[in-house]
């Protein structure tokens, strides 16, 4: 999967959950490393998508409620 699609990928995702997602999830779902995911979130921040990530012993994502894609 090329990253423009995985970007992509991690916004429906994150859009379609109504619960924050796990980093581990997102990788696993994704099938990439969380090291890659970390990266693709570092981009979708440079992006200005909007979403929160809680740092935890698991990270957790959201995408923020008021977002319109």
């Amino acid at each position: 999967m090329r990253r423009t699609e995985r970007l992509f990928q991690i916004i429906q995702i994150l859009r379609s959950s109504r619960a924050p997602v796990t980093g581990a999830r997102l990788a696993e779902e994704l099938e990439v490393s969380l090291r890659t995911l970390y990266r693709d979130m570092a981009e979708l921040t440079a992006q200005r998508v909007p979403f929160w990530v809680r740092p935890a012993p698991a990270m957790f994502c959201k995408t923020a409620t008021t977002c319109r894609f």
